[in-house]
Parts: C-alpha cells; structure tokens; sequence
C-alpha cells in the first residue's frame, strides 16, 4: 500500500476527506446521540497525517534500509473513548447508545469490528514525539468545520435514522 493513501483507516487529521471524524463531528454538532458497536471497548490505533508526513521526510533524509515501517500512535485507544474526545472538541454532549444486536457495525458505525496494535518502535526512532490524539482532533474538527462538502460520506447516519428510529 502506498504510505499516503488516505483510504486506509486510522490515518486522521487535516486534507483527508475521510468518513470517519467527519461522522463523529456530525452527530455531534446536530446533538444526534451516537450509535456505538456493543460496550465501546474495541481498540482503535491512529496516526495523525502531520506526523506521517514527518516520517516520510526523515526516512528520505536518513536512507533508512527498512521498506516498510508502522506508523501509528503508540497507545491504543477504545472506540467509546474515541467517540468521547470527538464529541468533547466539537463541545457537544454525548449521549450513547450501545447496538448490541448482531447488525454489521460497518453500517452504522466507521470502523470494522476488528482491532490490531502496530510495533510502531522504527517510528519512535525516527520521530519520538508525536501529535496527541486530542490535539490531532481539534486540527482535524477545524479542518472539517471549513471543509465539509469536500469530506467523502458515507450513509450511516441515514442507516441510523432508518434502522434504529425510535
């Protein structure tokens, strides 16, 4: 895969035109409460695109001989916690409702039902500091309050709307 390929999930911050934050930010701005997959521990890892862009640049300028490198934040952070920070940078309250039924998460919910944890140790040589996760959001909630008809949808909130109607 090509290194900035923004379609690959867990790649978050400013210029990617992705379903995922903009989603969160969504519900939040409209007060929606958010639909979130069994009890919200599936772990998720991120990496904001800033910090990509920096381990490129070191790995031009230092020659290093690995091809292939992980990237991501070091820690791991679970879907309700995730959801939690979205809502808190765009200073919405959050009300949660837990989808415990045996529906495919991926129609209502940005990320599949899978975790993984990269050995990002290469990455922490090359750049030991990296953006915050909530740092990262807040550029990120910036970017998408400016930006929101070049961020690329996906139908969950009609799915929402339609499947869980109260």
């Amino acid at each position: 895969m090509n290194p900035v390929d923004d379609s690959r999930e867990g790649i978050a911050g400013m210029l990617v035109k992705k379903a995922e934050e903009a989603f969160v930010f969504e519900c939040a701005e409209n007060s929606r409460p958010f639909y979130l997959p069994k009890d919200g521990s599936l772990k998720l890892q991120f990496f904001y695109i800033e910090d990509l862009c920096k381990i490129i640049e070191r790995i031009i300028e230092k020659k290093i001989p690995q091809h292939i490198i992980n990237v991501g934040n070091e820690e791991c952070l679970s879907a309700l916690d995730w959801v939690k920070l979205c809502y808190d940078v765009a200073k919405s309250p959050l009300k949660i409702k837990n989808v415990r039924d045996n529906i495919e998460q991926r129609k209502y919910f940005p990320f599949y039902d899978y975790e993984y944890k990269l050995d990002v140790t290469i990455q922490k040589e090359l750049l030991p500091e990296t953006t915050s996760m909530k740092e990262g959001l807040v550029k990120s909630y910036e970017w998408y309050k400016n930006n929101k008809d070049a961020v690329t949808r996906k139908n969950f909130i009609a799915y929402i709307d339609e499947e869980f109607a109260e």
